[in-house]
């Protein structure tokens, strides 16, 4: 048996996620300034603070997004106000259908962070701990609950005029200042429900991403059209159980011919830590092979190819004019969903 390490592979994705993440960081920075600047009253015309706002920090607008989508697919109407929200989402739908959940895996900043506070709960208690059966097919339950109530309300209930009426108001156009506040604001109910999902985190692998996150489970289902699937050969197994061992979503790799699972986020870590040369790949059907570099590039090519096409046609940047905000942010802490 040939012996190979690919541990560069989980060693290349953490540094995907967490370059990530501290973009966002610095777009979060420049975001607080930015609507410091029309908070303050005082502040002088400055119409170049516009450069200021990245819209990637539009990426934590998931249900805007939702509401997005349906106006376009429907009524070709592409969402101007928080565009880019837009083209976040369908970039991770579109990894989801060809890459698995690649957006999950290798781009979310929640992700990443997730990652690191379990990791350190193993580091604090030797171990991370494990639910029963029952209970864990019960609380991963929640997030498809949570995804089936969002579906119902948006793409089923609400008809395409309401979602134009609510996308053009007041409230979305400032539906990113809300969510700064929501963290810099940050009320005594959210502060002890971040704090319990920090604690349980640090017990549990991936406890939001596993038992709560309704964009992880609609990019999961979406994910099982996936023709690319971890795929084991049992004649070149050496059943060491390092796969199993170190999956984030605690699925049996070992005994299975291939992992099908939504929960799967196509991060590669079972792959990285098998040490049988072929035994264990991302591949297409047939066992067609994708080598994990290759799986990776793609992943940055159609998720940032996404933004740049988006870019290119002019469906990145908001169409929201600097008089506007000077109107609404001063206002947006009294402004309550229509």
């Amino acid at each position: 048996m040939e012996k190979i390490d690919r541990s560069y592979v989980r060693y290349t994705r953490y540094a995907i996620q967490w370059a990530v993440f501290f973009f966002l960081i610095y777009a979060g920075y420049r975001f607080y300034f930015f609507v410091e600047h029309f908070l303050s009253g005082t502040a002088a015309v400055d119409r170049g603070i516009m450069g200021s706002r990245l819209p990637s920090v539009e990426g934590f607008l998931p249900i805007g997004a939702l509401m997005g989508l349906k106006l376009w697919l429907v009524e070709g109407v592409f969402d101007h106000i928080h565009p880019a929200g837009l083209v976040i989402f369908i970039g991770a739908i579109l990894l989801a259908i060809f890459l698995k959940k690649g957006f999950c895996g290798w781009i979310c900043p929640v992700g990443a962070i997730s990652d690191a506070v379990w990791k350190l709960g193993r580091k604090v208690f030797g171990r991370n701990f494990s639910l029963p059966k029952y209970a864990d097919i019960g609380l991963r339950s929640i997030k498809y609950l949570l995804l089936s109530f969002f579906f119902y309300v948006i793409v089923i209930r609400m008809p395409s005029f309401a979602i134009l009426r609510f996308l053009e108001g007041d409230y979305y156009k400032i539906a990113d200042v809300k969510m700064l506040f929501f963290f810099t604001e940050m009320t005594t109910t959210t502060a002890v429900t971040l704090s319990l999902l920090f604690v349980f985190s640090i017990l549990y692998k991936n406890f939001w991403c596993r038992y709560l996150c309704p964009y992880g489970a609609l990019l999961g289902l979406l994910s099982m059209l996936s023709p690319l699937k971890i795929r084991r050969s049992e004649q070149a197994c050496i059943h060491c159980g390092k796969c199993t061992k170190n999956c984030p979503s605690q699925l049996p790799v070992e005994s299975l011919a291939s992992v099908r699972s939504p929960e799967c986020t196509g991060c590669l870590t079972c792959v990285s830590h098998c040490p049988a040369k072929g035994a264990l790949d991302v591949a297409l059907p047939k066992r067609r092979v994708v080598n994990p570099v290759i799986f990776g590039v793609l992943i940055i090519a159609v998720f940032f190819g996404a933004i740049v096409m988006a870019k290119m046609s002019g469906n990145w940047e908001s169409s929201i004019s600097y008089d506007e905000y000077r109107r609404i942010i001063p206002q947006s802490r009294q402004l309550d969903h229509p």
